[in-house]
């Protein structure tokens, strides 16, 4: 997998928005103005961060030596996934929608509506 497929993942879904309000070096993916992924430019091996509810972000960590707790983030809500070619894109495509879904999860009802 590389930069350009993940990309095109995260962009696929409902009122996604793609920025880089941290500065040129990380791609930070939003639905409705909330982070679902971001995808850091800068690092030598390919990752990314995406939000996974606690219990399950606990269950890949110990499942899978690729998934880790998130870099620069609430280590309980997220999860840095490497894209080393361990995992399938599949896989990883699951991971993200799960990090899109648990994010619209917590939008208001109003917001949720917009989708």
């Amino acid at each position: 997998m590389n930069i350009e497929e993940l990309r095109n993942i995260c962009l696929n879904f409902n009122g996604v928005t793609e920025e880089m309000p941290f500065g040129p070096d990380t791609l930070v993916f939003k639905v409705l103005g909330k982070i679902f992924a971001l995808l850091p430019l800068d690092h030598a091996d390919l990752t990314v961060n995406l939000k996974c509810e606690p219990a399950y972000a606990e269950e890949l960590r110990e499942r899978y030596p690729e998934i880790v707790p998130g870099y620069h983030m609430n280590k309980k809500h997220w999860n840095t996934v490497h894209c080393n070619g361990a995992l399938s894109h599949g896989f990883i495509s699951e991971l993200i929608e799960h990090s899109y879904n648990e994010t619209v999860k917590g939008l208001s009802k109003k917001l949720r509506a917009q989708l």
